[in-house]
Parts: structure tokens; sequence; C-alpha cells
């Protein structure tokens, strides 16, 4: 079975930690992470990550301009992408259409995020 490699974009420190653990703990997955949007595209490019976690509010370069630059660079345009948001906000069809699989609010429970993960991208944790 390959691991998958999961990529967590986030200003929050406690977040990216308890993410990261949860998903390393739970699943088994390798898991990067970074602290601003400008970090987490230039991992996207050089890791080639197999999903990623990007977080909506961040300062400096928010998460709905990752995501356009994401989408942008034939590099990652192809990595699919969960939001994370600590507001329930609607989202738009065209990001839908841009790659974004799900809309995940926070808090979330840590002990269900990687079945929650597996599931909206048809991976299995077994």
């Amino acid at each position: 079975m390959i691991t998958k490699q999961i990529l967590i974009i986030d200003d929050e420190y406690r977040i990216r930690e308890v993410t990261k653990m949860s998903l390393e703990m739970m699943a088994g997955w390798k898991v990067s992470t970074a602290s601003s949007g400008s970090e987490g595209i230039a991992i996207a490019q050089s890791q080639q990550p197999d999903a990623i976690l990007l977080d909506m509010m961040m300062p400096e370069l928010d998460g709905t301009e990752t995501l356009a630059r994401l989408q942008a660079n034939s590099t990652t345009q192809q990595i699919p992408v969960l939001l994370l948001t600590a507001k329930a906000q609607p989202i738009g069809h065209n990001h839908l259409q841009e790659g974004v699989q799900a809309v995940i609010e926070k808090p979330f429970d840590p002990l269900q995020l990687a079945n929650l993960i597996a599931e909206v991208l048809g991976w299995s944790l077994q």
C-alpha cells in the first residue's frame, strides 16, 4: 500500500500540529505543514502531495488567493484541495469546479478527520 502524503496550509500552529498528529496516527499518512499560503504553494510544487488541507483565513496570502495560485499552476492544479474554515461561509460553485473537494468547518473532530478525508477522496484507510 502506498502511503498518502498530505499538505496542511494553516497559519495557526496548534491547528497544524493537531491535524498533523491526527492524520499520522489515525491513517499513517505522511504530513507536511506550511504556515502561509506562499510557503504552502512552494511545498506543493516540490513535494506533489496527494491532497491539501487549506485554511481560508490567513494573513497576507489568504486561502482564496492561495487556491487560485495552486489552480493556475500546472504543477499543482491536479492536487485535490479540502478547505478548512472557522466561518461557515458559502463557497461558490466556481471553487468546487477548481479542485475543492470539500469544506471542513473548524473546530473539527481530530479522531474523525482522516475518515472524512478518505471518504471524500475515495481512499482506503486499510
